[in-house]
């Protein structure tokens, strides 16, 4: 039987004794100079050249995070503008970031009902089964909206079960604008995230899917920029990991973000992307490592967690 998911990012977790986790979204535009200046690599215009070059930087912060922190997050979307060039690149890394013990959440937000839903699930959470593909691997866990309610979540909780992986259930997005329709509240004064978050804990409740470390591998997706209210769900449900987005360039704080873990350190794990993926791009770190983006990568990683320790 495969092993449960909540306890492989847990036991990750407190082996690098920190909830940080990496987001890799990488753009062309933004890659390092050196990357974007090698030959084969140097047309944006190029599929090949960009997604070569995308591959390249990519598999390097793998290699640079790795000893830091307990998982990735890899956002489908930066690799499936490249159309299937992008998504071979993308299992590309799935495989680099296993390669490197690293738990990996595929960030693919997808979200339906019935057939619809199941071969989503499939095809992003069974490792394949196809003759050819005996080397390709799925993510450990992934994002999913969760707004066509439990008819969206079941079929990926399904799948994730006998797969030993993880959801994600989107129910409070980090963005400005979220809260005019996820704060909506109905007459009894519910809103639409306590709702959702309501429906994602009684799937993720169930007894057969709480692991040894009492949590569930049903969890929810909280933005650390979200309102001060929302650190309730921490207390209503502890049996749930949370996902935080927002740390970092999106303005959430160290402790914004730490809210949302229990005394001991577990229960979320918070994400930051570009704050540390591009940070060659801020002058405190070029300064201090001039042209060495992977150093300046390295040093984000290290500052972010100390980040993170101080804001328990």
């Amino acid at each position: 039987m495969a092993s449960h998911f909540a306890d492989r990012i847990c036991k990750a977790v407190k082996s690098k004794k920190t909830p940080l986790i990496v987001g890799l979204d990488p753009v062309y535009s933004r890659l390092p100079k050196a990357i974007r200046d090698t030959k084969g690599m140097n047309d944006s215009k190029s599929c090949a050249a960009a997604i070569d070059a995308v591959l390249e930087y990519s598999t390097k912060v793998l290699r640079i995070v790795a000893p830091h922190v307990s998982a990735v997050k890899i956002n489908i979307a930066f690799f499936e503008r490249y159309l299937w060039e992008g998504l071979e690149a993308y299992y590309s890394l799935l495989s680099e970031a296993q390669d490197l013990e690293l738990e990996i959440i595929g960030d693919v937000k997808r979200g339906d009902i019935g057939h619809t839903a199941q071969s989503y699930a499939v095809a992003h959470l069974q490792n394949p089964e196809l003759k050819g593909l005996e080397d390709v691997f799925a993510p450990d866990a992934i994002t999913i909206n969760g707004f066509a309610g439990s008819e969206g979540i079941q079929p990926f909780a399904e799948v994730a079960d006998k797969q030993g992986k993880g959801v994600f259930v989107w129910v409070r997005a980090s963005n400005p604008s979220a809260a005019a329709i996820q704060d909506f509240a109905d007459a009894s004064g519910v809103k639409v995230y306590e709702k959702l978050a309501e429906i994602t804990a009684e799937i993720a409740n169930q007894p057969t899917r709480i692991g040894a470390s009492g949590y569930s591998n049903i969890g929810m997706v909280i933005g650390g920029t979200s309102g001060e209210q929302t650190t309730a769900l921490r207390a209503k449900y502890p049996n749930v990991l949370f996902l935080v987005p927002g740390f970092g360039s999106q303005g959430a704080t160290a402790a914004d973000c730490m809210r949302f873990c229990k005394p001991d350190g577990t229960g979320a794990l918070i994400n930051a992307s570009r704050s540390i993926i591009y940070a060659y791009e801020d002058d405190k770190y070029a300064e201090q490592f001039n042209a060495n983006w992977e150093k300046c990568i390295e040093q984000a990683v290290i500052d972010a967690k100390i980040e993170l320790a101080k804001g328990i």
